[in-house]
């Protein structure tokens, strides 16, 4: 295989790509690659896997599906996260009235 031409077809998939984080598709490949699987890249990885027959760019509804999950994800970790922040102390009642009497004479 010639170098310049096989970097000259990346360079070219490259110049096709508008989308400046593409969302690509994985094909089945003879060393274990997995047929289907979404993933956002840099630009210039996606043209070299689809120059090698690694992937192929995803269709506008694939790319939308694709980042709504993620977004949906993302909200979820975030969520979670703030759940895992938040501290709750159970106070008595007569010690919330203690507390209340503690500064009500800290401001007199």
């Amino acid at each position: 295989m010639d170098l310049r031409i096989y970097y000259q077809k990346i360079r070219d998939a490259q110049a096709k790509i508008t989308d400046p984080c593409p969302v690509i598709v994985s094909r089945e490949t003879p060393d274990g690659g997995k047929e289907g699987t979404l993933t956002e890249v840099p630009v210039g990885i996606a043209a070299k896997m689809v120059v090698d027959g690694a992937a192929r760019l995803a269709t506008t509804e694939e790319t939308r599906t694709f980042r709504q999950a993620q977004a949906e994800a993302k909200r979820i970790a975030d969520e979670a996260e703030a759940a895992r922040k938040i501290q709750v102390t159970i106070v008595s009642a007569s010690e919330l009235d203690r507390l209340r009497g503690g500064q009500k004479s800290n401001k007199g």
